[in-house]
C-alpha cells in the first residue's frame, strides 16, 4: 500500500515541528506514546471496581470491556498484514523521527497504537459515561503522538482511530448479552461474588415516598381533618325543625315546610 501524499506532506510538517521542540519534551513523547496505554488499563481495573456495587448489566460491560478493545486490535492487526503499507520513517526519504524506527514487516497502516488507545476509550465510555471528558482526549493524544515521534502517518492514526470507536463498542455490546446472566449466576456463589460483587438488594414494593404501596392504603372513615359528606348528611341535627339532610326524603336540600301541609 502506497502513503497518499498528503498524508506524507503532514507527516513532514508534525515531524519537523517535533524534532525543533525541546529535548525534554522528545523524552516525554516517547515514553509517553506506550505508557498511556497503562492509564487505560488502570481505568479498566477501576471501572470493574466501580461495577461490583452495581447490577449484573453493569459488571457484564466493565468485564467486557477489555475483550472489545482486543477485538480491535485484531482488526487493525490482520488489516496491517493484509495492506503491508511501509513505515513512514523508512519509507520517507530524509524523514526525521523521536522514537527508534520499527523492524522492516512491521507494517504502518492503520496503526495499532491509535486502535487501542480508541477502542479502550470507546469501550469505557460504554462502560461508565463520566469518564468520557477524559478518556476520548486522551485516546486523541495517544493517537497524535504516533505521528509526533515520526512512526506513523496521519492517516495511520486516523484509521486506527476510527476502527477502535466503531469496532469496540458493538463487540461489548454483543459481549454483555451473554455475560449479564453469566454474571447474574455466578453472583450466588461466595467465592465469586467476591469478584463480582453481591447481587443488588430490590427495594420493596411501594417503598419510598410517593411509592404505590402508600397511594393505594384507605382513608379511614372520620380520620381527624377529614369530613366526609354522607357522613354529615347524616349526622347534621335538624337545628331549624323543617331542614331535611342532603339525600333525605324529597331530595331537597334545605326545604322548608309547615305542618299539615
Amino acid at each position: 500500500m502506497q502513503a497518499p501524499d498528503f498524508s506524507v506532506h503532514l507527516y513532514r510538517d508534525v515531524t519537523e515541528w517535533a524534532w525543533g521542540t525541546p529535548s525534554w519534551v522528545h523524552s516525554v513523547a516517547d515514553v509517553g506514546t506506550n505508557a498511556g496505554l497503562l492509564l487505560f488499563a488502570v481505568l479498566f481495573v477501576a471501572g470493574w471496581w466501580r461495577a461490583r456495587g452495581l447490577d449484573a448489566r453493569a459488571m457484564g460491560l466493565a468485564l467486557s470491556a477489555p475483550f472489545a478493545m482486543v477485538a480491535a486490535y485484531l482488526v487493525s492487526e490482520v488489516s496491517k498484514d493484509f495492506l503491508q503499507e511501509e513505515r513512514p520513517c523508512r519509507a520517507v526519504s530524509g524523514a526525521v523521527h523521536i522514537a527508534s524506527c520499527p523492524a522492516p514487516g512491521d507494517w504502518s497502516f492503520p496503526s495499532n497504537h491509535a486502535t487501542i488507545a480508541a477502542a479502550s476509550a470507546a469501550a469505557l465510555v460504554v462502560v461508565w459515561r463520566a469518564l468520557a471528558p477524559l478518556v476520548l482526549p486522551l485516546a486523541v493524544l495517544m493517537a497524535f503522538s504516533r505521528v509526533f515521534v515520526g512512526v506513523h502517518y496521519p492517516h495511520d492514526v486516523a484509521a486506527g482511530f476510527c476502527v477502535g470507536v466503531v469496532v469496540a463498542p458493538v463487540v461489548a455490546l454483543v459481549l454483555v448479552r451473554a455475560a449479564e446472566p453469566l454474571v447474574d449466576f455466578l453472583r450466588g456463589f461466595p467465592v465469586a461474588a467476591v469478584l463480582l460483587g453481591a447481587r443488588p438488594v430490590a427495594a420493596p414494593a411501594g417503598a419510598g415516598f410517593g411509592g404505590a404501596g402508600l397511594a393505594q392504603q384507605p382513608v379511614p372513615a372520620g380520620a381527624a381533618g377529614v369530613t366526609r359528606m354522607d357522613d354529615a348528611a347524616v349526622t347534621m341535627p335538624d337545628v331549624m325543625g323543617g331542614v331535611r339532610g342532603v339525600g333525605g326524603p324529597g331530595g331537597a336540600v334545605g326545604r322548608h315546610h309547615r305542618r299539615g301541609s
